[in-house]
């Protein structure tokens, strides 16, 4: 399983270090991100497809003046294209050539992924939100999952798959509260900074970008954690 922070961080380094100068992700390039991860794309495949659109940039900048890499969507479309590249070269190869599984002391032991799930219920029980109900029930379910991960070791990608449907239906709690002309002003701040890029992104993935977008900024707003284990922190 690849680490949340471990995946958003190389991705940020690398595109700095192939831009040549330090840019902070928009909240898009960071929802971009969180579309790769969820649609389980390789890290291998988004480093590819950075260094794919820049040589592509570098190569017009020797004919002529070329405006500077101003975001990560910019590579959006060299990044998928790198990704069926893998996907195919992978078709047909030995399952033993496939990259083993991390062992089971490689940051996802039982009592860290226990202390990560009390941790967001503690998280939900202060967080500055209007659907109390909810929260309440969420961190009440959270308890009872570390629980059982103290008492027997958890199947990883089971039980992060429940904490996706988990952290989704609060999401979807929590827009329903939302008042709507708050809304209305987050997609139109979604769609004003997707307008560079709508030509280099398929709509489909504009649409999980866009929503990507909302989910980020209400948990700012609300300051709630993210449940998935991906999220865990592995000081």
């Amino acid at each position: 399983m690849q680490n949340y922070f471990n995946y958003f961080t190389e991705i940020e380094d690398h595109f700095q270090r192939r831009r040549g100068s330090v840019l902070l992700l928009s909240t898009v390039d960071w929802a971009l991100i969180e579309t790769w991860r969820e649609a389980g794309i390789p890290l291998a495949a988004v480093l590819r497809g950075i260094d794919s659109a820049f040589d592509k940039h570098d190569a017009k900048k020797t004919k002529r003046a070329t405006k500077k890499v101003n975001g990560l969507a910019w590579c959006a479309q060299a990044v998928m294209i790198a990704y069926e590249e893998m996907r195919e070269a992978s078709v047909g190869m030995n399952a033993q050539t496939e990259v083993a599984k991390e062992p089971a002391a490689s940051g996802f032991e039982q009592e860290r992924v226990a202390l990560h799930l009390l941790a967001c219920a503690d998280a939900l029980r202060r967080a500055k939100e209007p659907c109390a109900a909810a929260l309440e029930e969420t961190a009440t379910r959270l308890e009872a999952l570390a629980a059982e991960t103290r008492a027997a070791a958890p199947k990883l990608e089971e039980l992060d798959r429940t904490l996706l449907v988990m952290d989704e239906k609060l999401f979807a709690a929590i827009l329903a509260a939302e008042p709507e002309q708050e809304l209305v002003a987050l997609k139109e701040q979604a769609a004003r900074e997707l307008a560079p890029y709508r030509s280099r992104m398929q709509a489909l993935q504009i649409r999980q970008i866009e929503q990507q977008f909302l989910h980020k900024k209400i948990i700012e707003k609300y300051k709630l954690p993210r449940l998935s284990l991906f999220y865990m922190s592995q000081g």
